[in-house]
């Protein structure tokens, strides 16, 4: 009997190693970048209690959570009433763990249970793979990273401000120039929810204009509707939707509408400051735009939301965040303020990919292979191969003596720099033949030429 085809679960990849040199010159670069402002490193379980995820992402977010049956016999505890009540009901009797959706939460969660030996502010960053039960498709998968960094325990608006400095500075490293930087507050979704007479229905209007890009404005208004918008108040939302002009007209703009609404007026008033501490820090508002339809669905945001898409490559968004102001407070720590951003690695791969701006050092894994004669060359190059590995050079030698061309196409594929050749005549010399497998040149050097030649 034929052996079955083995497959992976759809919308998961594997990643060989030229991709695993890219994902790595990535989550270097971000990671080098959180060091540098002061975010210490984090990592939770794989696995949460359902009981800490759910109700945290909104309904739409609960649909996506994937479940994970108890162990054993998973449905012992299990009535023939619970299968007639539905999946629902049936749910807490046979799972009570699941795969993590984001990082924000688990942190939320770490937070509450170390309490008592964090300082606070407390600045972590985390970078680990998360799960949503999606439907796959170019930019979406269902098994993904998230490169976190959040600050909790401080109301500061210093904090956005360096949120926008520490994207700026990753994608500077990453010589990524196409992409925005678009900026909002929840404080001024809720002013505009006011203003159209549908006070308290900020969540409501949130989940349908996060919809906004991909549906159109017709559609949404349509939702609008459907969640108890009247069309006195969506008529009342067109100048919102429609505001142009620069960062300071569309504030001016929204402060003139924003007469009767104290929610408004603060979430305005947390903008300028933002931009005040970014022009005191140095950090240009070139990229950043004032966006208020920009409304990020989840639920736990209260002030400002960051969101960047990349403006050469139609993709979705490429890092999201925001401020939080009572995330702990589920898990029974009160008013414990945070914000932070994630960096979606996945996206700014094929990103990166599509305008083929890898270096060419993140796509060499070796730099140096010694060709393999015989037995004389290994006694040769073997004391060779650790100086150099000594000195930080990435160095390996063709485990055997096989044909020349076998060796050469090996050092081709894994896309080596150099390739090092010691034949009789090198050794009787004491030199070594060193070829630049990029240009083809080749030159006879001396064994102290050659060490000093990597050191550099």
């Amino acid at each position: 009997m034929a052996a079955n085809k083995p497959s992976i679960p759809s919308g998961t990849r594997d990643f060989g190693p030229i991709e695993m040199n890219k994902r790595t010159y990535i989550l270097d670069t971000i990671k080098a970048v959180y060091k540098k402002y002061g975010f210490q490193p984090l990592e939770t379980p794989t696995l949460e209690n359902l009981s800490v995820l759910t109700g945290k992402y909104g309904d739409e977010g609960d649909q996506l959570l994937f479940k994970v049956l108890n162990s054993g016999d998973y449905l012992k505890k299990t009535s023939e009433e619970d299968y007639k009540n539905g999946a629902k009901a049936m749910l807490t009797k046979i799972s009570e763990k699941g795969l993590r959706y984001d990082l924000t939460v688990p942190f939320a969660r770490y937070v509450v249970m170390n309490r008592g030996t964090i300082s606070f502010p407390f600045k972590r960053f985390q970078i680990q793979p998360v799960w949503r039960a999606d439907r796959p498709q170019k930019g979406r998968y269902r098994e993904f990273y998230q490169c976190d960094a959040d600050v909790i325990g401080t109301n500061s608006l210093i904090c956005e401000a360096e949120i926008v400095a520490m994207i700026k500075e990753v994608f500077s490293s990453l010589k990524l120039d196409g992409y925005l930087i678009k900026i909002n507050n929840r404080k001024i979704l809720a002013g505009i929810a006011e203003m159209s007479g549908q006070a308290g229905k900020e969540s409501e209007l949130c989940v349908a204009i996060d919809k906004l890009d991909k549906i159109g404005i017709e559609k949404v208004n349509a939702e609008l509707k459907e969640r108890g918008f009247s069309d006195d108040s969506i008529q009342k939302l067109e100048p919102v939707f429609n505001l142009d002009g620069d960062n300071q007209s569309k504030i001016d703009s929204l402060e003139s509408l924003f007469t009767s609404s104290e929610t408004g007026k603060k979430g305005i008033e947390e903008l300028k400051t933002v931009f005040s501490y970014m022009e005191k820090m140095g950090v240009s508002a070139d990229k950043v735009e004032f966006d208020t339809t920009l409304a990020r669905g989840l639920s736990y945001y209260t002030g400002a939301i960051f969101e960047v898409k990349a403006t050469d490559v139609k993709i979705g968004s490429i890092t999201g965040g925001g401020r939080y102001d009572d995330l702990t407070g589920v898990f029974g720590l009160p008013d414990m303020s945070g914000v932070g951003i994630s960096f979606g690695v996945d996206r700014i791969y094929d990103v990166l990919e599509e305008l083929n701006l890898f270096p060419e050092e993140a796509i060499t894994g070796t730099d140096l292979m010694f060709v393999n004669f015989d037995e004389q060359t290994e006694a040769y190059c073997l004391p060779l191969l650790q100086k150099l590995r000594a000195i930080g050079v990435n160095a390996e030698i063709y485990p055997d003596s096989a044909k020349m061309k076998k060796q050469m196409n090996y050092a081709n594929n894994k896309n080596i720099n150099y390739v090092a050749l010691a034949g009789s005549n090198e050794i009787a010399e004491n030199k070594i033949t060193l070829k630049n497998m990029t240009s083809g040149d080749q030159e006879l050097i001396d064994l102290e030429s050659f060490v000093q030649n990597f050191k550099k």
